[in-house]
């Protein structure tokens, strides 16, 4: 079979449409033209014509897991899951995406663990929530208590909670019950909330005397 026309796609870019003698129409991308040496004229074997489909669609799919990545940080069960999800490549052929993309260290499992970590905790939440998390997010357990040892004490962050919520008023058990409800679904542990409601008496008691 003989390529009888190059040509660039008009509706996506680094796409590159190959015809050939046959009237079959072969789309890749910019740099399988210059890996394969593709030119109007070439003869391409049956094997080389597999070849560069099974470039082709590599690279498509590595395109894909980039632009999804751009988006946001993801995990690579994330990763690979989204891969599989939204286009037609096997679970091997998304293993093998993530392989290559952790080799380059733009997948990366540890640090994704962190920034997770991170990030929620400065909206508030505790330990049991970011551990939460990070299994919703398909992050390994090995990363966990890796991260979860960058975190403050929690001290501070369930104080600051209570001094929003309370605003430095006395309360009755059903308020406190309430606020200690919503603390624990932050994720928070039931010994630092009671530690922090006695702060909390205590310094109110100071401010009375």
């Amino acid at each position: 079979m003989r390529i009888s026309k190059l040509s660039a796609s008009k509706h996506k870019k680094g796409r590159i449409l190959v015809q050939l003698d046959s009237g079959e129409l072969l789309r890749i991308g910019e740099r399988e033209v210059v890996a394969f040496s593709l030119y109007v004229g070439k003869e391409l074997t049956a094997q080389e014509r597999a070849a560069l489909e099974n470039a082709a669609r590599e690279s498509g799919l590595k395109d894909r897991a980039l632009s999804m990545l751009t988006t946001r940080p993801m995990s690579r069960k994330e990763l690979t899951d989204r891969l599989v999800e939204r286009s037609d490549a096997t679970e091997e052929e998304a293993g093998a995406v993530a392989d290559e993309l952790e080799r380059l260290g733009l997948l990366n499992d540890r640090a994704y663990a962190e920034t997770l970590v991170r990030h929620y905790a400065a909206k508030g939440y505790g330990p049991y929530r970011l551990r939460e998390e990070l299994r919703r997010r398909g992050v390994p357990g090995a990363y966990w208590d890796e991260a979860l040892e960058e975190l403050d004490d929690p001290a501070e962050a369930i104080d600051a909670f209570l001094r929003q919520k309370l605003h430095g008023r006395i309360t009755d058990r059903r308020e406190l019950k309430r606020v200690s409800d919503a603390l624990a679904r932050r994720g928070f542990h039931w010994s630092d909330i009671s530690a922090a409601l006695r702060r909390y008496d205590e310094a109110l008691e100071e401010d009375s005397e």
